[in-house]
């Protein structure tokens, strides 16, 4: 710790990991080096900024306030007796504006320096479009005539595109922010954490109901599968329940998130995404809709945080769509046509009819998410050779299948790119259901061979194949030979 920082309190036990969040917080919030700072806290809905952002201004004395969907009159109200009883004063006399209000919340760290927070500021720009300009005046003006002021005003949101707006590099407010943190969920070994699962096999179905959001672990009442034989009775008992939060928070949390676009269209996308659906032209096509149409819809989805599009590893003109939130994807493949069995008939006996599409549509395609996440996140770079860049779905035509379906790999390892073609690393296949042998590494040596006749360098490219139930004796022994790399679950979740 630095001698120029105030001592910086522990991380409250009841924030789940966000280590590396919390330390960028408290120094930004605590440091007391002179002058007027601003934060950007953004992330989607569920993941715990307020928590976090409350637990901050807690432990460092700070100010917080909750914006709310109000007139601007209101807001202004509601922020002055809130800041009258943070300091102890009366109210002061009602402010004409925003610009009196940002004034007045800066001179909280005119003595030491102090958080004041301001949560969900997209609802009080919706009011005040004018207030982002407030904000930046006020900073001009403070730094030029008192530039020994220590605020430190944290400005936080969930409505993404918004606050990629409000601090885009066009935007004034971006030249003065010290601070940009995004929440982002937790990954698959820090959801099993939460969870307390040991079970790699069952941590990974969890995961692939409701992903690493951390609000969810509270929706489902803090309890896990009991074991593996609990899974089914877990899902009927939660995200099926029509008594748990958790059965209607796909279409709250698509509710929320778009706003008052064209829900029905957005949901539909979901659904053609989580079927199968990679691309635009093929989710326009499933939709019934004008491709214009699509494109907007997807944009909104993509622009939310809802869905993530990244090139093909082998046509990277082509780009693939996917769902980015489990539980959307768990909704969408799984439940969305069952909805009205499902009030009617209850969860039991509606899974059993749910479970095989569970299976082949969710699990099996976050399973090959999970094992890309892997490469980029866990896995020691010696593994590949070198660094990975990017690990990506992959996609090519056989010319000897002429009317076939085409090869593909889950798991494409890229390395850095430079001034020439990033380095193709590895080609991976995932099979979450069975347990692997020889002939899928020939179904890699076979598409190597096509990348080779397609000019990629496959000289050290290093072919992979990742199992959920695990690998034969004989593909075990091509691993001790260096002919492939094994990843098993226990690798996924405890391994490099």
């Amino acid at each position: 710790m630095s001698p120029s920082d105030v001592s910086r309190p522990a991380k409250p036990k009841t924030v789940f990991d966000r280590d590396a969040e919390w330390d960028a917080l408290v120094a930004f919030a605590g440091g007391i080096r002179p002058g007027p700072g601003l934060g950007v806290v953004s992330g989607r809905l569920r993941q715990g900024k307020t928590h976090l952002l409350k637990s901050l201004t807690a432990a460092l004395g700070g100010f917080y306030f909750g914006a709310q969907s109000a007139t601007q009159a209101e807001s202004l109200r509601r922020l002055a007796d809130e800041l009258s009883r943070y300091t102890g004063t009366r109210p002061p006399s009602p402010w004409h504006g925003w610009e009196e209000a940002v004034d007045a919340l800066l001179a909280l760290g005119d003595r030491r320096p102090v958080p004041i927070v301001i949560d969900e500021f997209p609802d009080l720009v919706r009011q005040s479009p004018p207030l982002p300009s407030a904000i930046h005046s006020a900073y001009r003006r403070l730094r030029a005539t008192n530039p020994d002021n220590r605020a430190r005003l944290l400005l936080s949101g969930s409505t993404l595109p918004v606050m990629h707006r409000l601090f885009s590099a066009a935007s004034p407010l971006r030249g003065l922010t010290d601070l940009h943190l995004t929440l982002r969920p937790l990954d698959y070994r820090q959801a099993a954490r939460l969870w307390d699962i040991d079970d790699p096999g069952l941590a990974l179905l969890v995961h692939a109901v409701v992903g690493g959001t951390p609000a969810y672990w509270g929706y489902a009442g803090e309890r896990a599968p009991a074991g593996p034989d609990d899974f089914d009775a877990w899902v009927c008992r939660t995200v099926l329940n029509p008594r748990t939060p958790l059965f209607l928070e796909a279409h709250h949390l698509l509710q929320e998130e778009t706003d008052h676009w064209d829900r029905a269209l957005c949901h539909s996308a979901l659904a053609a995404v989580a079927s199968g659906c990679s691309t635009q032209g093929e989710i326009a096509e499933r939709l019934g809709a004008p491709l214009t149409d699509a494109a907007r819809c997807l944009a909104l989805l993509r622009e939310n945080g809802l869905l993530h599009g990244e090139p093909d590893a082998f046509r990277p003109n082509l780009i693939r769509l996917r769902v980015t939130e489990p539980l959307l994807a768990f909704e969408h493949a799984a439940v969305w046509s069952q909805r009205s069995a499902l009030e009617q008939q209850g969860g039991d006996e509606v899974w059993r009819h749910m479970r095989p599409v569970f299976d082949s549509a969710v699990v099996g395609p976050h399973f090959a998410q999970i094992c890309r996440d892997w490469v980029m996140d866990f896995a020691d770079p010696a593994v590949f050779g070198a660094p990975p860049a990017t690990a990506a779905y992959g996609s090519l035509p056989d010319p000897a299948r002429v009317a076939g379906p085409d090869v593909q790999a889950e798991v494409v390892v890229r390395g850095p790119t430079d001034t020439r073609p990033s380095a193709l690393l590895s080609v991976g296949v995932t099979r979450w259901d069975q347990v692997m042998d020889l002939h899928h590494l020939e179904q890699l040596r076979h598409l190597l061979d096509l990348l080779a006749a397609h000019g990629e360098d496959v000289t050290h490219t290093r072919p992979a194949c990742y199992s959920g139930v695990g690998f034969t004796s004989a593909l075990r022994a091509a691993e001790d030979n260096g002919h492939v790399v094994l990843v098993d679950l226990d690798r996924l979740y405890r391994g490099r």
